[in-house]
């Protein structure tokens, strides 16, 4: 069970005046399954948390421990490894791999992975986003919501008990970020998921189970 429990998490970074703290002491738990949106005016830390859940950033003192695994224990190899098998990510500006196929960019975690039947699955995860067609089409001939449904498929073909998503539809206009997160939330609920997003929009905020409100590095709400 991925639950996250987070305790004291503080990150500061020199700056030319000194230190700046970009996350103060945030203590928090998410239950395995939930929803949880954080939101926060920019600047106010909320893609660093994020970062940090994922164990991609180490903080300045804290801890994140995930299913009852402390990341900051593990090292850097070790915790490459773990973020391979446990969690998935949707990103605001897709980050598909150019030179790759739809099926090629979602194949990928599994092929990292070893799994022999990684385009088999990758075949049935782009038809079940709607792309059964859009196979061996390249990035840059699909519109911004067929990236990011893409994106989608990459993020939860190998079923990660966990999903990071930043800012998802930040890249798309209003319609077909809708219909995104729609499939987002319906993905999550069929693979029973952990799910985080960082989002600007409270409408989106409002349809998680669980909110999380950063101000100036600071959790204000929760």
């Amino acid at each position: 069970m991925a639950d996250i429990v987070v305790d004291n998490l503080t990150k500061k970074v020199r700056d030319a005046d000194g230190w700046l703290t970009i996350l103060d002491d945030v203590s928090f738990r998410t239950a395995h399954g939930a929803t949880v949106a954080i939101t926060g005016a920019s600047g106010s830390g909320k893609s660093t948390l994020l970062g940090l859940l994922a164990g991609l950033d180490l903080p300045t003192s804290g801890q994140v421990r995930v299913g009852g695994q402390a990341l900051f224990e593990l090292d850097e190899d070790t915790r490459a490894g773990w973020r391979a098998k446990h969690v998935g990510f949707v990103f605001q500006t897709f980050q598909l791999l150019a030179q790759m196929s739809a099926i090629e960019n979602v194949m990928m975690p599994l092929e990292l992975a070893g799994a022999a039947d990684a385009r088999d699955r990758s075949a049935s995860m782009l038809d079940r986003v709607g792309l059964g067609d859009r196979h061996w089409h390249y990035p840059r001939t699909l519109s911004g919501g067929e990236q990011q449904r893409v994106a989608l498929a990459r993020a939860f073909v190998a079923r990660p008990p966990i999903l990071l998503a930043d800012e998802p539809t930040g890249s798309l206009d209003a319609a077909t970020g809708e219909r995104i997160i729609d499939l987002m939330f319906e993905l999550n609920r069929e693979a029973g998921a952990t799910l985080v997003l960082v989002t600007h929009d409270p409408a989106l905020a409002d349809r998680c189970q669980q909110r999380l409100q950063l101000r100036a590095g600071r959790l204000v709400e929760s």
